[in-house]
């Protein structure tokens, strides 16, 4: 029982990705997190205010397997493949985090300052993530897609427009933990 609460090896979640995606190319589609969210909100209606959500969606349902197995796969990480091991953090990254005020830091998968229920409760957490979300709102629509479409799909077809957008993702991270996140905490 012990080996099925440990996360899949590299060599059995990367041939799985892998086989996805060369399904998927062989079918013609392609895979994203955030074309569904533009599906879904088109099904609700909203190509009533906005062309971009203008667009015939029923195309597009059989993607919405994507947040079904998010979800799934979310759930069965928590229940069956996740343990109390915590995180392994480099010494000098602990002391940058307990200086910007996170207790434990690696004791936890994610920082309970930043996860919690806890955290809704805070006016600059809600104004965070709020503001994070148009920021990445913004983004995936600015890059023509997110993260896990041009990193998985984009990539895996050799697009140059993904390989740009992933080195831009790569870059903001960097920015983003090294000089905007010791700013706000």
């Amino acid at each position: 029982m012990e080996s099925i609460l440990n996360p899949w090896p590299w060599y059995i979640s990367g041939p799985l990705i892998a086989l996805v995606m060369a399904l998927l190319l062989y079918f013609g589609k392609t895979f994203g997190m955030s074309s569904n969210l533009r599906t879904l909100c088109s099904i609700a209606g909203a190509g009533k205010f906005s062309d971009f959500f203008n667009f015939k969606w029923k195309e597009q349902v059989w993607n919405l397997t994507v947040v079904l197995g998010a979800i799934i796969g979310g759930f069965m990480a928590v229940t069956l493949l996740s343990n109390d091991s915590g995180t392994n953090i480099n010494p000098k990254t602990i002391n940058e985090l307990q200086n910007m005020g996170f207790n434990n830091p690696g004791a936890t998968l994610v920082p309970n300052e930043m996860y919690s229920l806890d955290v809704l409760a805070s006016p600059k957490a809600l104004l965070l993530l709020v503001i994070g979300g148009l920021l990445v709102g913004f983004g995936t629509r600015y890059a023509g897609g997110c993260t896990s479409g041009h990193a998985i799909t984009g990539l895996s077809s050799l697009q140059k427009p993904s390989l740009i957008a992933v080195i831009g993702f790569f870059i903001g991270g960097l920015i983003m933990i090294n000089f905007i996140l010791p700013l706000i905490f």
